[in-house]
């Protein structure tokens, strides 16, 4: 829903300024890092320690965990071939793919990880660990629905198309959520390795893919 409402301006404009798309795209990245470091880490290293590890084996599972979810999502950037809307095409094998496709598959590659890290969040069973960090990244979908949108409509693409494509990358999120709830839910000693999993990857996205392109904008 957040990423719609974000995008509904794409409707009735054409574009905006790239410091505007900087700026957007700023604040984005800095609601997405607080969630990842006050919804998922903290309380990640807090759920270690209620399952019986000391506070220093609490530290280095969030360390290893956030180094196996950042190492996936690079290694899924790698291995599917995929065009970010400002840093061009990654990947391999991206010759036969038709452009919108490489969006798309960008797209997915950003908006699954933070559905993941939602999900995990509420599998704590504790609306204060999940609400919080779900209203984090529908703050952070917002201004991303709307660069989604007019990055379609400056390439060519209809507006209803555009805003349609933008929905639909808010969509691939609660997928993300149900995986990352179930299976922590089914085993909750990976609790606190899904949530340091999740951060990782939420970290990634945001190195990789949210302050590269406002840095270069502002």
């Amino acid at each position: 829903m957040a990423t719609a409402l974000g995008a509904l301006p794409a409707l009735f404009i054409s574009s905006i300024s790239e410091r505007a798309q900087g700026i957007l795209l700023g604040f984005g990245g800095g609601v997405m890092l607080a969630a990842t470091s006050f919804s998922l880490l903290v309380p990640g290293t807090e759920a270690a320690m209620a399952l019986g590890h000391s506070r220093f084996i609490a530290a280095l599972i969030m360390v290893a965990g956030l180094l196996v979810g950042a190492v996936f999502l690079e290694s899924a950037h790698r291995f599917f071939p995929h065009e970010h809307f400002f840093k061009g095409v990654e990947g391999e094998n991206h010759a036969h793919l038709k452009r919108i496709w490489l969006f798309i598959i960008a797209i997915t590659l950003h908006n699954l990880p933070e559905g993941l890290a939602v999900g995990v969040g509420f599998a704590t069973g504790e609306m204060v660990q999940g609400l919080p960090l779900a209203i984090g990244i529908g703050l952070q979908n917002m201004p991303e629905g709307l660069v989604v949108a007019l990055s379609l409509v400056a390439q060519g693409y209809r507006r209803l198309f555009a805003f349609q494509v933008a929905v639909l990358t808010g969509l691939v999120e609660p997928i993300g959520g149900i995986i990352g709830a179930t299976v922590v839910s089914l085993a909750q000693p990976l609790l606190p390795w899904g949530m340091a999993f999740a951060a990782g990857a939420m970290l990634f996205v945001i190195s990789d893919e949210t302050f590269p392109n406002p840095i270069g904008r502002v």
